[in-house]
């Protein structure tokens, strides 16, 4: 199995809800290739639909979404051309995509928020967590960095210590210290957490649709959620200056190391 993406409507059809699960049963719904490929054509459609009101974006099985699949890795990240492809087409397209829809988007996160449901909750206009839920993009123990454009979405999101402590010293952090950094909108008990997210998105569509679209794309030619400065230009810029550069780490022993070490159940030896 390798995952995939469930998307279902409710609401009258004035007022259309959509809810888009994130589903990959026995890996905490780990993002794997053709899942990433699944989000972004799914926004794609969605932002060409002009009936919707709101999305709520989560996970099954009590999870938001616990990362990248990693049992994938070893057949392609290991050589910079494949590895850059997986990041600027397959990851940031379905980002991208994210952050360019003019519908409301809710992320409603339980459990395991890391790495990759990390940067597709930052793409998210308000987020709902439950008590337990943990944040991190603990990627240093698998030998790689964030690529520029991810980094620079995910730090806009929980801001640059958070993100610091969660890239340098692979840091995770609860939900009451997401909130407090301004990372999530609210935290509730998870027994009430559904019902919460379901009245959300309803009144979210019961609003003025029109205006909502209008305020998301004022908010982004603001840079918001992102940073004061444009560090997704930046971040461009940076991958542009560096072409050569951001991917040759692909090969290294750090990164097979730390892979090989995760898919062995052992800790990694740097």
């Amino acid at each position: 199995m390798t995952g995939h993406i469930h998307y279902q409507e409710t609401g009258a059809a004035d007022r259309r809800i959509a809810h888009l699960i994130l589903h990959h049963e026995g890996k905490f719904n780990a993002m794997s290739r053709e899942m990433w490929r699944a989000l972004r054509q799914r926004f794609e459609s969605i932002a060409r639909d002009d009936g919707l009101r709101c999305v709520v974006v989560r996970g099954a099985q009590g999870h938001f979404c616990a990362g990248g699949d990693i049992s994938e890795y070893p057949s392609f990240r290991f050589d910079p051309v494949a590895l850059r492809a997986f990041h600027e087409d397959e990851v940031w397209g379905a980002l991208h995509a994210m952050l360019q829809c003019d519908v409301p988007l809710v992320a409603h996160i339980e459990g395991n928020c890391m790495g990759a449901g990390l940067e597709i909750a930052s793409c998210c206009d308000i987020r709902l967590a439950g008590q337990s839920a943990r944040f991190g993009a603990p990627i240093a123990r698998l030998g790689f960095p964030m690529a520029p454009k991810e980094a620079a979405l995910v730090t806009g999101a929980v801001g640059h210590t958070t993100a610091k402590a969660m890239l340098l010293s692979a840091a995770v952090f609860d939900a009451p210290h997401m909130l407090a950094r301004d990372f999530l909108t609210y935290v509730l008990p998870e027994p009430g957490l559904e019902g919460e997210v379901d009245a959300l998105a309803q009144r979210i569509a019961s609003l003025a649709p029109a205006a909502a679209r209008m305020n998301k794309r004022t908010l982004r030619s603001m840079n918001m959620p992102l940073p004061p400065v444009d560090s997704v230009e930046c971040a461009m810029n940076f991958e542009s200056d560096h072409a050569v550069d951001t991917y040759a780490y692909a090969g290294s022993f750090e990164h097979r190391e730390g892979i090989a070490a995760f898919l062995e159940k052992r800790p990694p030896s740097f």
